[in-house]
């Protein structure tokens, strides 16, 4: 929301109150709160008729500092509220208040209260060498505002200093770097193509050591560096607001902090990692159909892991009744044993919507599952399926009776479920347990996918449970893996995906997946085989469109030949992506991140959106081009082309042509590259015949390579050094006797292979 019309005045109607002093403070237990009147205070005369902002400021956990801006407490608090599971313990909080400053420290940040003649809050990052100042609250910066219809805000806007960048807010697909953008935080099913997003989080991350996380579920309004050009500004409709400073230093830590104040994200199965493939939305198919796909991977060679029916496994109108339309399948626990018994998951579609020729409404309306109007009338609307009511999972029994249809489907042979929709919700309702019903709008989300997750987990175990989810908040990184959305089937629009992921893995998501060839129309054949080599080279990848199937074979031979390339690639690298997860899932650092969280000191690499970094080691950049020109920025030192040996050194920006099999894949200098032996499927024993591969390692090189095994029960422990012309390898096998090994140095032929039980292996090179 903007409130001012240039820099001096408001908008018209616009009634402003901004804190004037720091009037008095109130030290607490870990606690500090200051009164702030909106006028200062010469005598006791200027006390009457003036309102008062309530700061408070605490911690809930080392390194996060809470802001919570108070006009009127005397509101009702209703649900929903953010689950902030790292806010349990009590951190080390120092509260000090002097004569010129009040201040709350917290690991190596403080919130220190200038006592001055003007309102200001700075946020000072502490270290052995000093300390510095990484934002501030400053004068007309808190504040609350009337609007002209009575509307109430709260509002505060933080300083950005020259240099500093934006990232985060959700899935966005603009600009990576959010300066200069507005962006509500309100899920809409708006597609890829414009400032709507599915994925809304109100969180953002700086590469100046901090991020902000705003602690309300509802809309939230932000103006990064666009209302006023220095400041990050966000607010509120309500009569408190609260944030929460998170410190970094860098932004790696920043996600740390943040993922473990809302949640890390959950390990997914090995077998997520693999090919999935779909029948697409509206396409014809009955199960002749989906043989025919599966059958034709297996005969061009191409692994395949998952198998997704989309909406119509169900009968038309009927969505959602949980059964599979006879029609097309006679015979469904027969049609997934044997899909199961070629080695495949399976996937079906869902949503939170049950259609009025459902027989379950019927049931839903008469048990109150199904979310209300005022009236009491069941929230019913013709968009998506006709007469659409929509499930109330604030409501206990509600999610069990929507869990125990999915859970006949599980004992089918059913694996994952496609989580669609979840944005399309209204707010002139009523809710079970009494929400806030522009509060509950994000965070329905939230609900909707826990229960399937959840459900999924009893099954799956502590090996991994998965959904294919489209909507999000914040804190629904715990629930994954989410999807891009529905996306054209163009260049543009692969790039507008591949920056909606990288703004999501900046809010704390750490796996992301997209449409192979877009999803709305058909995509021409070099759309569809560049997209193969983005859509192999990201978390997870999935063949999926609307109105046409995306079996390679649809395009020409070509694809074939490309598919299988890169999928099998995928296959050898998962002993290397099950680490990278193990970021994800243990410090909240994403499968797939932009080179800005991974060189954070490379100013160079701020606002890169058309490359990423695959885990730490490895640089993709899609080509986006029938043609084959590519332009990329390789950061320092000398990289290596993972596909043909070559080289580049940076920093510098590189320009290339490639053919449909080959893609800009750079392996980071100084790396251990582990490369399993089996290349047919995601879910193998990767420690058994793998091979670590070796890419200019430094003199007096040291690192750690951990990779957990495909079920989650044990794991390899590989330690490397360098010294002079020696590397040394040492293994450790963890619940398991040591498997076959090797290690090899990348590009000069020279491999040393483990002795059969033996754990330590040398080269010289």
């Amino acid at each position: 929301m903007k409130f001012t019309d240039g820099y001096w005045e408001h908008r018209p109607g616009v009634q402003a109150l901004y804190p004037a002093e720091a009037y008095d403070v109130e030290p607490g237990d870990r606690t500090l709160t200051v009164y702030a009147p909106t006028r200062h205070i010469t005598r006791r005369g200027d006390t009457l008729n003036r309102p008062m902002a309530t700061v408070r400021f605490h911690s809930p956990m080392a390194g996060v500092i809470g802001v919570r801006i108070t006009h009127h407490a005397g509101g009702v608090d209703r649900p929903p509220h953010f689950e902030l599971p790292g806010a349990a313990a009590s951190p080390d909080v120092a509260v000090r208040a002097g004569d010129d400053v009040a201040e709350l420290t917290s690991g190596g940040l403080t919130a220190r209260v200038h006592r001055g003649d003007s309102w200001r809050v700075d946020f000072v990052e502490n270290t052995a060498g000093g300390e510095r100042v990484l934002t501030s609250s400053g004068g007309k910066g808190m504040g609350f505002m009337t609007m002209p219809d009575g509307t109430h805000h709260v509002v505060e806007k933080l300083d950005l200093n020259p240099g500093d960048a934006v990232y985060g807010l959700g899935e966005r697909f603009g600009p990576l770097v959010k300066n200069g953008q507005v962006v509500d935080i309100w899920n809409n099913d708006g597609g890829t193509a414009t400032e709507q997003a599915y994925k809304n989080v109100p969180f953002y991350l700086t590469n100046a050591g901090y991020g902000v996380f705003v602690n309300h579920p509802g809309h939230v309004s932000f103006e990064v560096a666009s209302e006023i050009v220095a400041r990050a500004q966000f607010s509120v409709v309500d009569q408190e607001l609260e944030y929460f400073i998170v410190h970094g230093p860098t932004p790696k830590e920043i996600l740390r902090r943040y993922t473990e104040l809302t949640g890390r994200p959950a390990r997914v199965p090995a077998w997520s990692y693999g090919l999935w493939l779909s029948t697409s939305f509206t396409t014809d198919y009955d199960e002749a159909t989906v043989t025919s796909f599966v059958e034709g991977m297996a005969e061009r060679d191409i692994p395949l892991s998952v198998f997704h029916f989309d909406c119509f496994w169900m009968r038309e109108f009927n969505w959602c009744d949980f059964e599979w339309d006879p029609r097309t399948f006679p015979d469904p626990p027969g049609m997934l044993k044997r899909l199961k018994e070629r080695g495949l998951r399976i996937c079906v579609w869902i949503n939170p919507y049950i259609a009025q020729r459902s027989p379950l409404f019927a049931e839903g309306k008469a048990k109150g599952y199904l979310v209300r109007r005022p009236d009491g009338s069941v929230w019913q609307w013709d968009m998506w399926q006709a007469g659409m009511a929509l499930v109330d999972f604030t409501n206990p029994e509600a999610r069990e009776w929507y869990r125990s249809h999915l859970r006949r489907l599980m004992e089918m042979g059913v694996d994952s479920f496609k989580t669609d929709f979840g944005e399309r919700v209204p707010t002139d309702v009523v809710w079970d347990d009494g929400s806030d019903p522009e509060r509950m709008h994000n965070y329905y989300t939230q609900l909707y996918n826990q229960t399937v997750f959840d459900l999924l987990r009893e099954y799956e175990g502590e090996g991994g449970a998965v959904v294919f989810a489209r909507s999000a908040t914040a804190g629904g990184q715990r629930f994954p893996v989410h999807w891009g959305g529905d996306c054209d089937s163009t260049f543009a629009s692969m790039a507008e995906s591949l920056r909606g992921g990288l703004s999501l893995s900046m809010s704390g998501f750490g796996y992301w997946s997209h449409d192979i060839g877009g999803f709305e129309n058909t995509p021409d054949a070099a759309v569809f085989k560049r997209w193969t080599a983005f859509g192999l080279l990201s978390s997870h990848s999935r063949l999926h469109g609307s109105s046409s199937y995306r079996v390679p074979w649809a395009f020409d031979d070509e694809a074939v030949d490309v598919l299988r390339l890169f999928t099998k690639l995928k296959m050898r690298l998962m002993p290397y992506l099950s680490a990278v997860s193990r970021e994800a899932y243990e410090d909240g650092i994403p499968v797939m991140r932009p080179l800005a969280l991974e060189f954070p000191a490379d100013r160079a690499t701020t606002h890169l959106e058309l490359q990423y970094m695959l885990g730490d080691r490895l640089l993709v950049a899609p080509v986006m081009s029938a043609s084959g020109e590519v332009s990329y920025y390789v950061p320092e030192g000398t990289w290596t082309s993972l596909l043909d040996g070559s080289t580049v050194t940076g920093p510098r920006w590189v320009s290339e042509t490639h053919g449909f099999e080959s893609v800009p894949l750079l392996v980071r200098p100084d790396t251990v590259l582990p490369v399993g032996a089996a290349d047919d499927r995601p879910d193998y024993d990767y420690a058994d015949g793998l091979t670590l591969q070796l890419y200019q390692l430094a003199d007096g090189h040291e690192s750690e390579l951990v990779i957990p095994d495909a079920e989650g029960e044990g794991r390899t422990t590989f330690a490397i050094s360098r010294a002079g012309a020696t590397v040394t390898v040492r293994a450790e096998f963890t619940d398991r006797s040591p498997a076959a090994w090797r290690a090899a140095v990348a590009g000069t032929g020279i491999v040393a292979e483990a002795d059969p039980g033996s754990t330590e292996l040398t080269l010289e090179v």
